[in-house]
């Protein structure tokens, strides 16, 4: 699904009307991938939001732990939310406990509704609170008008707010939680899973899918070395292969963005208009990415704001 650049569809950071999803016929071909013992995923499809393809497009899943489950992430809709919420129940009759909210995208956060009957602890970046106030009703009336009222969801908060790190002990073993700054969007939040040492860094890691800036282009650059300091040799990133290696993955997604920033930069010393620099930065990065024709205009967009005041 193809935008329109406004000021208000900027809010999405480029995911969020592609990523509003709907659940029909070709979510019957996604399965449940088992990456690491206990440890759950679904990849998403690297495409924009169809009706064909279900908009199904993050990876979304859960871990399994001795004395409970945890949501790694919940899919874009309730109807999204409660298709994963039945492969869990197809492989453990054990409690959802914790449920992560990885940051306000909706296609990240929108399924948390079908799992409000289970009652877990919903956790989430100490921003996100504040950011759901001011778009998650927006967020929900889009989702409405693409798949109807009953299928779109509700806006869901975290009862537990992550303001630098934390942890959870589901018995067997312990997920170590990291509130990263302003990046991706200005609420991310990553997982170190220490029973399998799978990085979960939901939107601060796209693979083969060109990565979408809803935040700041040099703090992303900052908080990947905050994860690379994690040590984690493979991750499950928010967009791409369920599983990828960690190191070459989060090179790719480097050289990307540092294109953006060192060429935005440039534009912005010369002189050079935000609507040309948007049609030449990073043009050396196009068939490296999937979708980049999309959104690399408006990851240049948001650089360009941010670097002008430097």
């Amino acid at each position: 699904m193809s935008v329109p650049l406004t000021r208000r569809s900027a809010l999405f950071g480029g995911l969020c009307l592609c990523c509003l999803p709907t659940l029909g016929r070709a979510a019957e071909s996604f399965d449940i991938q088992e990456v690491a013992p206990g440890v759950f995923v679904r990849h998403g499809r690297i495409e924009d939001a169809t009706a064909e393809n279900a908009d199904a497009i993050a990876n979304i899943g859960f871990i399994v732990g001795r004395d409970g489950v945890l949501v790694t992430e919940t899919g874009g809709s309730l109807a999204d939310g409660q298709w994963l919420r039945a492969e869990i129940a197809k492989r453990t009759d054990k409690p959802i406990r914790h449920v992560v909210l990885t940051h306000v995208h909706p296609d990240h956060c929108f399924g948390a509704a079908a799992f409000l009957d289970d009652k877990p602890n919903f956790i989430g970046h100490h921003a996100l609170r504040g950011l759901l106030d001011a778009r998650g009703e927006f967020y929900r009336q889009r989702l409405a008008d693409l798949l109807g009222p009953e299928k779109a969801g509700s806006v869901v908060y975290p009862t537990q707010a992550v303001k630098d790190g934390a942890e959870i002990d589901l018995g067997d073993r312990v997920l170590r939680f990291t509130a990263h700054g302003n990046a991706h969007t200005p609420s991310d939040l990553s997982m170190l899973d220490t029973g399998s040492g799978l990085l979960f860094p939901a939107d601060l890691l796209f693979v083969d899918r060109i990565p979408s800036l809803d935040g700041s282009l040099v703090g992303w650059l900052k908080e990947i070395g905050r994860l690379k300091g994690m040590g984690a040799a493979k991750a499950v990133p928010g967009h791409g292969p369920a599983v990828v290696e960690f190191a070459p993955a989060v090179a790719e997604l480097s050289r990307y963005l540092t294109t953006i920033r060192d060429e935005t930069r440039k534009a912005v010393a010369a002189g050079i208009s935000i609507d040309k620099a948007v049609a030449t930065v990073a043009q050396s990065e196009h068939d490296k990415w999937q979708l980049f024709d999309t959104y690399n205009g408006r990851n240049v967009t948001v650089a360009y704001k941010e670097l002008e005041w430097e």
